[in-house]
């Protein structure tokens, strides 16, 4: 987990101003300790202090809409795990009480007060779906108190009073207020949600496990066009690793939170969270469009789906090519590094007047090993070819093909991971100054080698490699040396617009 992305804790609720700029903007989770207990929801709706009673009589037998689970105490948002039935208010509060009485609260719930049976006038009410169900089946979940979207939804308006708005969300256009409200222990599946999110405890306890948006690939999202495409797809009761490979790793992309009766906690749109409930657990959420989402224009969206497709493209190939760490990049030992610098511009305008002429003498010994190991690696390859060898990899991560034509004997390579390419490896470790150095002394001594390297044995990673070495040699050469390199390397080929599109082919299919 980096450390721009994790949770921040305040034990006060920060100013509108100060929520917006400050927490809300950086799109990460914040937990505010206490921020609600002063609420008359956390006194009166406390099952301990007869908030059971209380509830019932202020809801009655209003209808909600209960979500009747066969996959118990875990609750998955796709519609095929559970159903949504009407079910009165009072007919909940009745299986509640009954649970208090013959099952008993093992975390924060006083066993000793006293329960409720049910009663034959529960089931008159409605309660004949769940007769048979166990109470943990049963779980109100999203059940609107303030629905700004759909006002026909509203089933708990009654409550509203005795919950306050936090002074952080003065200023916001509320999607929702909701109720979510649990008999046993429940987990629900991990998800994220298309609106900010404060989720208030009044009663009880969760836990949430919260991993950043980033962290998708290791919880494998449903698919986009499906229903629940907001759920991960992984089992929470008993993952299958083989169809799930990456969720092994997940945990380590996590933190966890656990939130007391009066807290409230911070999940900004996009953040997966799983949420496991203790019994009798008690709480009420806001939902809240993002500026972001508020201000993005329909026509836009397309143009912005590619811009993201492309940064997170840039950002998978950073992560393949080892970006994040420092290469070992060959150097010359036993060097004085600081007479190197002193002498790096003489140097620089020396090998600007004498690159198109660099003989194998003048190289350094590391860039002439380097060559003589990169020649000998092309001349393996195309024996190979010449002699009808199939090259291969034994690596499931990557696919290396050999195609051989009788007429130009030509050799290809479908080759994806670094580490599976000895060519592209070997370019990869080289400082901008050997590469290029070897990159001319091998036009001027061995240009049907570069020849054979680009148009037949350029593997995507290693045109990926390679173009991204020529950007670092240009950053560090004037125009007229970058010119007079890329002259020399291109001239070795009799159409250089072939070697060109060797190299952008494999660029692109490496991206794609």
């Amino acid at each position: 987990m980096e450390d721009s992305l994790r949770l921040q804790s305040f034990d006060q609720l920060p100013s509108a101003a100060q929520f917006a700029s400050q927490i809300e903007s950086r799109n990460v989770p914040a937990v505010f300790v206490g921020c609600v207990k002063d609420w008359k929801a956390v006194s009166k709706w406390n099952p301990s202090n007869g908030g059971l009673g209380y509830l019932e009589e202020r809801v009655g037998s209003f209808m909600v809409e209960a979500m009747l689970s066969q996959t118990a105490p875990v609750f998955y948002g796709d519609l095929r795990s559970h159903e949504r039935v009407p079910l009165p208010f009072s007919t909940f509060i009745a299986f509640c009480k009954w649970h208090r009485q013959n099952v008993g609260n093992s975390c924060s719930i006083n066993s000793n007060s006293q329960g409720h049976q049910l009663e034959e006038s529960d089931t008159e009410q409605g309660c004949s779906p769940f007769v048979d169900a166990a109470p943990k089946q049963i779980y109100l979940a999203q059940i609107p108190i303030i629905n700004a979207e759909n006002e026909e939804r509203v089933q708990l308006e009654t409550l509203q009073e005795d919950i306050q708005l936090p002074a952080i969300l003065e200023e916001k256009n509320l999607s929702s207020i909701n109720l979510w409200m649990n008999i046993a222990q429940a987990r629900s599946s991990a998800h994220y949600d298309p609106h900010h999110n404060l989720l208030c405890i009044i009663t009880g306890r969760k836990q949430v496990v919260l991993w950043p948006p980033s962290a998708s690939p290791m919880l494998y999202p449903m698919p986009i066009y499906g229903e629940a495409s907001n759920h991960s797809s992984v089992a929470l009761e008993n993952p299958d690793f083989s169809i799930h490979p990456r969720a092994q790793c997940s945990m380590e992309y996590s933190q966890k939170v656990t939130l007391q009766a009066g807290d409230a906690l911070f999940i900004p749109e996009g953040w997966f969270h799983q949420v496991d409930s203790d019994e009798l657990t008690i709480a009420v959420n806001y939902w809240w469009r993002s500026s972001i989402m508020s201000s993005l224009a329909d026509h836009m969206d397309a143009y912005h789906l590619r811009r993201i497709l492309r940064r997170l493209t840039d950002r998978e190939m950073d992560q393949v090519l080892l970006k994040g760490s420092t290469p070992t990049w060959r150097q010359e030992s036993n060097v004085d590094h600081s007479l190197d610098q002193a002498g790096q511009s003489k140097d620089l305008k020396r090998k600007e007047q004498e690159q198109h002429s660099l003989l194998l003498h003048e190289l350094r010994p590391c860039a002439l090993q380097a060559l003589h190991e990169l020649v000998a690696l092309v001349h393996d390859r195309v024996n190979a070819s010449d002699q009808n060898q199939p090259v291969s990899s034994d690596s499931t991560n990557g696919l290396m093909c050999s195609k051989t034509n009788e007429q130009d004997k030509t050799l290809t390579t479908e080759i994806f991971h670094l580490e599976e390419d000895p060519v592209a490896k070997n370019l990869w470790i080289l400082e901008p100054g050997i590469f290029k150095d070897i990159f001319v002394a091998m036009a001027n001594n061995f240009p049907r080698t570069l020849e054979a390297l680009v148009l037949h044995l350029l593997s995507p990673v290693g045109a990926e490699v390679l173009t991204r070495k020529f950007d670092e040699i240009d950053q560090q050469n004037t125009e007229e040396n970058r010119n007079k390199f890329y002259q020399i390397f291109y001239g070795v080929f009799d159409n250089q617009f072939a070697a060109m599109d060797a190299i952008l082919n494999g660029k692109e299919s490496f991206a794609r």
